[in-house]
């Protein structure tokens, strides 16, 4: 078993943590809001420190799920220094792939090898230790994670060299952002056309148009029920990142571009804090 230090207990690194310690390993955890720190040593009892540089003294792997880039940078600025020489630097943020790259040379200047490995499977993905996890990194340090991130995974994906598991993050919130809103165009279809919502996805669930979303959102969306987990704030944060990254690499996103501007409509309306399904609240203000 491994000697653990994870940074960052929000709604999916708390329970990431708690999964690495039902697993058998040994778990330091840090969080900046003290109170997070206290909560989950209560509820799962584990090693709580109050600076993150003393929960990684004497890790192996040393886990990060906090916000964006620049809590990221902070962070492991911060700890890097008090990291062990073969210890292993995992990043869960979903944050920038060139923050991944520079982190990885700033890692190994300090003889601490580095893996960039954002998730997606959301707060119910996290409680119920099924992350899908995109990784980039070397294969030999992979190797060595891989098993120790299973403990809280449905699937754990090397994709390419560092940087590549940010680079797929962006490309899943793409993918997710233009199905809400197309999900949410043709919820609120039925409902203008007079139809049942729940006889017209009985109906097409079953074929090319199905999809997670569809499964798990279609009813709370014509509830108006936004209180699912990820929230706007933070997928208009993912855009934002992919966004960039097209500019960079010269991919054209007109749906992605289309769909963050639906999203800031969406916080403008006081739903910063709603899941991302909102899109279809738009629509009916419309």
């Amino acid at each position: 078993m491994a000697q653990c230090a994870f940074l960052g207990l929000g709604v999916m690194g708390a329970p990431m943590a708690g999964h690495l310690l039902a697993a058998g390993h040994e778990v330091v955890v840090w969080n900046r809001t003290s109170s997070k720190t206290d909560s989950w040593t209560a509820k799962f009892g584990g090693g709580g420190v109050v600076d993150s540089h003393d929960a990684v003294a004497d890790a192996d792997f040393v886990f990060m799920c906090l916000g964006d880039d620049p809590d990221v940078r902070t962070v492991a600025t911060h700890v890097l220094k008090n990291m062990r020489d073969g210890s292993v630097l995992i990043d869960h943020t979903t944050a920038s792939a060139d923050l991944a790259r520079t982190l990885s040379e700033v890692a190994m200047g300090h003889g601490v090898d580095f893996i960039d490995a954002p998730l997606s499977g959301g707060q119910a993905g996290a409680e119920n230790g099924q992350l899908a996890i995109m990784c980039g990194g070397e294969p030999s340090v992979f190797e060595r994670v891989e098993p120790v991130m299973q403990a809280y995974a449905k699937s754990v994906t090397l994709i390419g060299p560092t940087g590549s598991g940010q680079l797929a993050k962006m490309v899943n919130q793409l993918c997710i952002a233009g199905v809400v809103q197309g999900l949410s165009e043709g919820l609120h279809f039925a409902q203008k056309a007079g139809l049942d919502a729940e006889k017209v996805i009985g109906a097409i669930r079953g074929g090319a148009a199905q999809s997670w979303q569809m499964e798990n959102r279609w009813e709370t969306m014509t509830q108006g029920e936004f209180e699912h987990g990820f929230a706007v704030d933070w997928m208009r944060k993912d855009l934002r990142i992919a966004l960039d990254e097209a500019r960079r690499n010269g991919a054209q996103l007109p749906v992605g571009a289309l769909v963050d501007q639906f999203y800031a409509d969406v916080q403008s309306m006081g739903g910063a804090r709603w899941d991302t399904s909102s899109l279809i609240a738009r629509l009916e203000r419309d």
